[in-house]
This record gives C-alpha cells, structure tokens and sequence, in this order.
C-alpha cells in the first residue's frame, strides 16, 4: 500500500498543486491545464500502483469560478494522450473568497482490477527523473512517459509501479520493501519526484531486456 484508500472494492487516490498556475502571485508561472494535469496525472499513477481503474474524479477548485474549465480541460487532455475514457469530473470551487495563489486538488476514484505481485518477487528500475518546479516544465524529456507504462500494463510487460512523491527515491522504496535498500550508485536518492516524474516499475526477471527496450533512455536498475 503506499497512499491510497481502500473502501469496499474501491481504489480512492489524490493529488493537490499550490501556488502553481496563472495567477500573479504564484511561485511557478503554468497553465491551468498544466497545473491540472499534473495532478491528476499522480492520482491517476497512485491507481494503476494500486492495482486500480479510474472511473470518477473529484475536482476541488480554490482558484475562482474563471480556473473551472481550464483544470478539466487539463484532466481531459491526460486521459487523451493515453486513449482513455474520461471518467465523470465533479467537484467543487471556491467562489465566496478571491484566493491570491492558485490550488487545486484531484482524487480520482477507481475499482481495484489488478492483484499486486510481491515486491520482493520482482527486479525494480527507475524511470525518468525526480523533477519539480519549473523543471517539469522546462525538461518534459525526462519525465516517465505515462503512454509508455499505460502500455507496458496492458499488455503484461510489467507487472508494478511505484510514483516517487516529495520524500525521494530512498523514502519510496522503503515503504515499498518495508525496509532500506542498497540503491545504484549515482541515483539521486532525497530529490523530489514532483508530480510523479519518475516511477519505480516492476518488472519480472524474463522480462527485464524487453522493458529496457521499451522504456528506453531514461531507465535504470534501482538497486546494486
């Protein structure tokens, strides 16, 4: 488990984003639509690492009436690029007090689907690079490519997936072993993985050398 909730067959995930987006005083200057994006482009990765399916999502608005369209236009464009459905967007907004930073959050509801492999049972890899700030936006070439995990997924290649947060690639991988690991050397292991730019994916021993053809680049071992 690493931090969804569980409730009766059903997966619940979120993600929230402060002080990014257009308004003046917002520390990253982005889109709307990025801003969005972003967020529940982690929800989203927080559900296929639990074994979960989005079929609902939650939009909870603090910026003003005016931001609505252009976080569900940034939602939307998520759920494009990877070919899937957009699942129904609710939510609220914040229209009594002019916020003077933009926030927003999005939890995405879903059914668990998938049963999860033990971790221990598994060779782990690190995909793309710990990023946040202006340099998700300004290095889009090195973020993990959701495309490329979503059909990893479907078609079995690999069987996990783990987002790195805020706590680091060392944090993510205790909670996911329940204990610490010896990581690659040269792996930046207390960085920020902002808005899941980097993944730990699991793969199964056979299936390592097509993986590393896949996911290409920015792919790596995690452990020595």
């Amino acid at each position: 488990m690493r931090n969804e909730l569980m409730v009766d067959g059903l997966v619940i995930t979120t993600d929230n984003s402060a002080a990014i987006g257009e308004k003046p005083h917002d520390i990253v200057n982005a889109p709307d639509e990025v801003a969005a994006k972003f967020a529940a482009r982690v929800a989203l990765a927080e559900q296929w690492a639990a074994g979960g399916k989005a079929t609902a999502i939650l939009l909870h608005n603090f910026s003003g009436e005016e931001h609505w369209p252009r976080y569900v236009s940034g939602i939307t464009q998520l759920f494009s690029e990877l070919d899937m459905p957009v699942p129904p967007v609710s939510g609220s907004t914040e229209s009594n007090i002019k916020t003077l930073q933009s926030a927003l959050a999005v939890t995405i509801i879903g059914q668990k689907l998938r049963m999860l492999a033990d971790p221990h049972e598994l060779e782990w890899f690190i995909y793309g690079e710990p990023l946040i700030g202006e340099a998700v936006i300004t290095h889009p070439e090195r973020i993990a490519d959701l495309r490329i995990v979503k059909t990893a997924l479907d078609r079995d290649q690999i069987e996990r997936i783990w987002p790195i947060g805020s706590g680091g690639i060392e944090r993510e991988a205790e909670k996911l072993f329940g204990r610490s690991v010896p990581l690659t050397q040269g792996i930046e292991k207390e960085a920020s993985g902002g808005p899941a730019t980097c993944l730990l994916i699991g793969i199964k021993t056979s299936k390592v050398e097509e993986a590393k053809r896949l996911f290409g680049k920015h792919f790596r071992e995690l452990i020595e």
